[in-house]
């Protein structure tokens, strides 16, 4: 690194999906699913991946670990809190990246200090120091992050920024944690800091807003015309609370407004469409149709007066194409006569590892899907590479009239076993669930139940997705099928099927001990 950094026309994207993204309620994933979206992140070009919270769980150590192997390209993180324990399990689980990095990071506001750590300033700076120099024996990339910098004591910041640059730190975030700060304040606090450090210009300055204000990506690009040269955010904004930066967002408005900005990002645009809808089907979490970018609306034109400007000239009311963000290829239609081969390069191109996925399954599944229905489109296609479960739904045949209570007939195989029952609700959906609760024996609590349409036409299959709760433990799940009734079965099995696999992996863990 030589130069000065603030005047570098790059500006990096730090993609932390993976760790902050999945602590959005609902948004759990397995490893499975995170290696789909890192393996989708390295197409999109991010330069960091922050693969999880290693020192956390053994789950996300072993997310971390897989990611660092799987990927070639981007920087892979974990993150760790200024601890000796964080920070050996942190470096353990990148070992294996081909570009490995860690980041640390530690509260500096007075209410974090006084209230959550318990620490005075000089104990705060000691441990931020001895953590980056003890980091800097075992691995070169090391990120410090002063939590709540938005609301800490500026000069506090230089003093602990400037230690850490001298103790070895090669990127320093300034994090708005609470998503407390406006434009103008968070871009004087990134330019104090970057003309107040020593050191500073020998060091990368990054942006992590969080959206509680409705500001994230205000702020994020504050940062970046007062000096940053990194953006930490997420695929369609998911994170804690209102959220995070959201990638897609950020990328744009630099690509767009390039003469304010005169930067850019190594971000490949037309991926972006892509990668959103591949993490909304995974975790189950619907993209608003009006979000900027990604939603079904941002590039819809309804009145007659828009669509006349449009037609005659696309920048009349289109500052950007659907084609930069990927949407046209996203969309190719497929239909019955696609042979295997070209099948199998869909899938590819949609981020699926073709030695992991049982692609004869897959294949048959999409036939069945193409005998249904003339075209089938990039989303539905998402769901068809999936793993045998423990639970399969068979039969459903559902009976409802104005006259009648709603009753279900179902038959599952669980475990490799047939099962029939039948069950009655308030409604259609509600004795399908019931009756599926009943044949597999669980009692759980449904928390969230979605429906919408994938793709357009009197064949559309919609999507359902559901979120359901079990002893603490929270799971989506996702269906798609032309009868919106077969969705709703599919995503409920869906979601028991991905708590099967989380019991299952916290059963193994409590054997296998600390």
């Amino acid at each position: 690194m030589s130069g000065n950094v603030v005047n570098d026309p790059v500006v990096r994207i730090f993609d932390t999906t993976l760790r902050d993204g999945e602590q959005s309620p609902g948004a759990s994933m397995n490893v499975e699913e995170k290696l789909l979206i890192a393996r989708q992140l390295e197409k999109l070009g991010v330069d960091v991946i922050e693969a999880g919270f290693a020192a956390s769980s053994d789950g996300d150590f072993e997310s971390v670990e897989r990611v660092s192997k799987e990927v070639k390209r981007p920087r892979v993180v974990s993150l760790a809190r200024a601890q000796e324990g964080d920070i050996k399990r942190a470096l353990k689980a990148v070992e294996h990246a081909k570009h490995p990095g860690i980041h640390i990071f530690i509260a500096t506001s007075d209410i974090h200090m006084k209230h959550k750590l318990r620490m005075s300033r000089n104990e705060v700076l000691d441990a931020a120091v001895w953590a980056v120099s003890h980091a800097k024996k075992h691995i070169d990339y090391i990120e410090f992050s002063a939590e709540d910098a938005s609301r800490s004591e500026w000069d506090f910041l230089v003093q602990i920024f400037g230690e850490v640059i001298r103790a070895g730190a090669k990127t320093l975030n300034i994090p708005d944690t609470t998503g407390y700060a406006i434009p103008t304040e968070f871009g004087s606090l990134v330019r104090y800091l970057v003309d107040k450090t020593e050191g500073s210009d020998r060091v990368i300055w990054s942006a992590h807003c969080h959206n509680d204000l409705g500001l994230a990506v205000a702020n994020s690009l504050a940062a970046v015309a007062n000096g940053a040269r990194q953006v930490e955010c997420t695929i369609n904004g998911i994170g804690e609370r209102a959220g995070n930066t959201s990638l897609e967002e950020v990328v744009m408005v630099i690509k767009t407004r390039k003469d304010l900005f005169s930067v850019e990002t190594n971000v490949v645009t037309e991926q972006i469409y892509p990668t959103s809808r591949v993490l909304s089907q995974i975790t189950g979490i619907a993209i608003p149709i009006n979000k900027p970018i990604v939603g079904d609306n941002a590039f819809a034109h309804e009145t007659r007066i828009h669509q006349d400007g449009v037609l005659k000239q696309k920048l009349t009311y289109e500052i950007m194409t659907p084609e930069s963000i990927g949407i046209p290829g996203n969309r190719l239609v497929m239909g019955k006569h696609w042979g295997r081969h070209a099948f199998d390069e869909r899938l590819k191109e949609l981020g699926f590892s073709l030695n992991k996925v049982d692609m004869n399954r897959a294949f048959l599944r999409f036939k069945e899907l193409a005998d249904k229905k003339k075209e089938i489109f990039a989303e539905e296609i998402l769901r068809l590479p999936e793993q045998p479960d423990r639970y399969e739904l068979l039969y459903l045949n559902v009976n409802s009239s104005s006259s009648a209570i709603p009753s279900a007939p179902v038959k599952m195989r669980v475990d490799g076993q047939e099962r029939m029952d039948h069950a009655t609700g308030d409604g259609i959906v509600d004795a399908c669930y019931k009756v599926i609760a009943k044949i597999t024996g669980s009692r759980l609590h449904l928390v969230r139940y979605s429906v919408k349409a994938i793709t357009g036409g009197a064949d559309a299959q919609g999507e359902v997705s559901c979120l359901i709760e079990d002893g603490g433990i929270k799971v989506s799940g996702q269906g798609a099928h032309t009868d919106i009734i077969m969705a709703s079965a599919l995503a409920y099995i869906n979601a028991l099927n991905k708590l099967e696999y989380r019991k299952h992996y916290r059963q193994m863990v409590e054997r296998q001990g600390p």
